[in-house]
């Protein structure tokens, strides 16, 4: 019999209706991606709704939250009064981080470990200074490696492009890590040692909460409203919450860095409960 070119193979065309293939002609829809400003927008409304379900006929002012935990601590004169607030930290910024001096210390102030990367006259200088950990970038591998327990770190802005690119990722986090802005570089090492000396650090934690024993229970409550005022002033200055950080703010071109908001703030003590604060 006659063979036809149909059955020759090379001839014959192979088709197929599976489901992947079905699935690949068919047109996809496009999946819409919001915008960066619609998406804060979006948050922002959200935030609002928030705000208006938060009963806040349950808030009291400092001095009525002081009157019911020192009621509740009535036997216990040497409990801590404790300050806790809470900052919405934003992707890409530092946890925020500062210093204070309170006119009455709540308790007995820790020691700060000092590190200083300076070399030459400098280093003699953080040494003289009572820096405890003084050296070039022989240190890094020291800071890596935890063997320098260190609470504050200081550059000379000489060394500051040496050490950022294998410190930046491990310090950075931690908000150890020198920079212009908070004058952690700087070449007056001294100077800055001098200053610090007799304050005490405060520090957020990564999700930007930040607590303070911020009185003794046996503080007269003039002292307690003195220390708070003082904390939350250092708190508003560092997150950007002052008349002078939003009037730069409002400036073009002004360099000023975004704020980071505070969302609530709380006072407790050892067995009181934690009450949320009206007027902060």
């Amino acid at each position: 019999m006659p063979t036809y070119c149909c059955q020759n193979p090379f001839f014959q065309r192979q088709f197929t209706t599976t489901q992947i293939l079905l699935a690949k002609r068919q047109k996809q829809p496009k999946i819409r991606v919001p915008s960066k400003k619609a998406a804060a927008a979006k948050a922002r409304r959200k935030a609002v709704l928030a705000a208006k379900k938060i009963d806040r006929s349950e808030f009291l002012s400092f001095a009525d939250a002081i009157a019911v935990l020192r009621a509740v601590e009535v036997a216990s004169p040497n409990s801590t009064l404790d300050l806790y607030v809470k900052t919405e930290i934003k992707n890409g910024v530092a946890v925020p981080k500062g210093r204070v001096n309170l006119p009455r210390e709540a308790k007995a102030m820790t020691e700060d470990k000092i590190l200083v990367f300076a070399e030459g006259r400098q280093a003699e200088e953080a040494k003289k200074a009572g820096a405890h950990f003084v050296g070039g970038p022989e240190l890094i591998d020291g800071v890596i490696n935890n063997r320098f327990k260190a609470t504050t770190i200081l550059c000379t802005p000489d060394l500051i492009r040496a050490i950022t690119p294998r410190l930046g990722r491990v310090l950075g986090p931690l908000g150890l890590m020198p920079s212009e802005r908070r004058g952690t570089v700087t070449d007056d090492i001294a100077g800055y040692l001098q200053r610090i000396r007799g304050t005490s650090e405060w520090r957020a934690d990564k999700t930007g909460n930040i607590h303070m024993p911020i009185a003794m229970m046996h503080f007269t409550i003039e002292d307690m409203m003195k220390n708070i005022r003082h904390f939350m002033a250092s708190v508003k200055r560092v997150t950007g919450n002052t008349k002078e950080a939003e009037d730069s703010r409002k400036l073009k071109n002004s360099g000023a860095k975004p704020v980071t908001n505070i969302s609530k703030v709380l006072l407790s003590s050892r067995q009181g409960p934690g009450i949320q604060i009206l007027d902060y």
